[in-house]
């Protein structure tokens, strides 16, 4: 597998500068930034939110690997209190993806939420749709793509990185 079809799609339709990094097979985002040699810091991992509306919506949360969602903190943010999607909404949503390979919403028809400490990094990489390459793309990019997007202070260092 390689990049997802629906973020293919949404990338080329925004006309985003983007690489493709290849790297071996991981489970974890921050597994890929070891194997793809790139610092933890700078991978965006996706974090799948229902909410809890009549509707479900589903929110994520964009972090760098290397930091744990503190859900308080999120819930502040958000002003609501969301849980952890389950693994059928995560497929569902995702289903051009590999299991548990997810990428940013982008194209995806999802709201996001930026962990402000993502914004501090000059490059970005995120899960392409596979456990097998991530996207890199410029913070400017990064900053475009995600300018609509809710930004907060919802993480902390993880204490395995």
């Amino acid at each position: 597998m390689t990049i997802a079809p629906t973020l293919r799609a949404f990338l080329e339709d925004q006309g985003v500068i983007y690489e493709i990094i290849e790297h071996a097979p991981t489970d974890s985002a921050i597994e890929s930034a070891t194997a793809a040699h790139i610092p933890p810091s700078c991978v965006a991992k996706a974090v799948l939110l229902d909410l809890p509306r009549e509707q479900h919506d589903h929110l994520v949360a964009l972090l760098a690997s290397d930091r744990r969602l503190e859900l308080d903190e999120l819930r502040d943010a958000v002003g609501e209190k969301p849980q952890l999607a389950h693994e059928e909404e995560i497929a569902t949503l995702f289903d051009d993806c590999a299991h548990g390979a997810v990428p940013p919403g982008f194209g995806y028809r999802v709201d996001m939420i930026v962990d402000d400490q993502l914004t501090r990094e000059p490059d970005i990489f995120f899960e392409g749709g596979d456990h097998c390459s991530l996207i890199h793309i410029e913070q400017a990019e990064f900053d475009r793509l995600t300018r609509r997007a809710r930004h907060g202070r919802f993480s902390a260092l993880s204490i395995d990185s």
